[in-house]
């Protein structure tokens, strides 16, 4: 009989998902993921938090859970570890999730256009930064003389319900930045679409305040998940 190696003995108790690993990263950089269908291409993330464990079932429970690869990217960290992940896995998916939205902020940013131009890249970075958030943030996005972007706050993060928002903060945030239009952004966690008659006097408000500098509001977006709702395109402001 021959006996066998240490080095055989090691190859025939190698966990069966080392190898399917380096068949996925080779795949992924192949195409850089574009042929990898979601599950796929979550898996092969998460083997970055998770080394020494076959990530596919986990992978595929989050994507039921979360609907897609963007849900399970966007799902707050409270939803993350509800979920049963971990610090170090939760740091690794909400890494990738940033990324994404500053890399769509740079791209808007980058343009040498006024907001007119940019509309689109305007409504994927909110839609990318707050589609999807499980409490209402107040956005605003400042523009210079010329209608270009060239600063984003966060005015306020309220709860599910709502946030409590005044002209004078926004007014005091136009001054600070020496802006000369803005684009107001709120977020409906809820998934209402239109704006409530609190969002339009709001917004009245706004608008009036800036109007006595000279301040132009251009807009006034609702975002929701995959849609968004424009205060310009309906007719609700000066």
């Amino acid at each position: 009989m021959v006996e066998t190696t240490e080095k055989e003995k090691s190859k025939k108790v190698q966990p069966h998902y080392i190898g399917h690993r380096q068949r996925l990263r080779e795949r992924f950089l192949k195409d850089e993921g574009k042929s990898m269908p979601d599950y796929e291409l979550l898996e092969l993330l998460l083997t970055i938090a998770i080394p020494r464990k076959d990530v596919k079932p986990l992978a595929k429970s989050l994507l039921a859970k979360f609907h897609d690869y963007a849900g399970v990217l966007g799902a707050s960290q409270n939803q993350l570890a509800a979920f049963g992940l971990t610090q170090s896995t939760i740091a690794v998916l909400k890494i990738v999730s940033v990324s994404a939205v500053k890399m769509s902020w740079q791209k808007l940013a980058a343009r040498d256009e006024p907001i007119i131009n940019t509309y689109d890249y305007l409504i994927d970075y909110c839609q990318m930064k707050m589609g999807r958030l499980d409490i209402e943030e107040f956005c605003l996005i400042l523009l210079d003389g010329g209608l270009r972007v060239v600063h984003e706050m966060v005015l306020q993060r309220g709860t599910l319900d709502g946030v409590a928002i005044h002209a004078r903060e926004v007014l005091k945030a136009i001054l600070d930045y020496k802006a000369k239009g803005v684009v107001l952004v709120h977020n409906h966690p809820g998934g209402k679409l239109k704006p409530s008659q609190e969002d339009i006097a709001r917004t009245k408000d706004i608008e009036n305040v800036l109007k006595g500098i000279g301040v132009k509001v251009y807009d006034h977006l609702i975002i929701v998940q995959g849609a968004h709702y424009s205060f310009k395109e309906n007719g609700l402001l000066a």
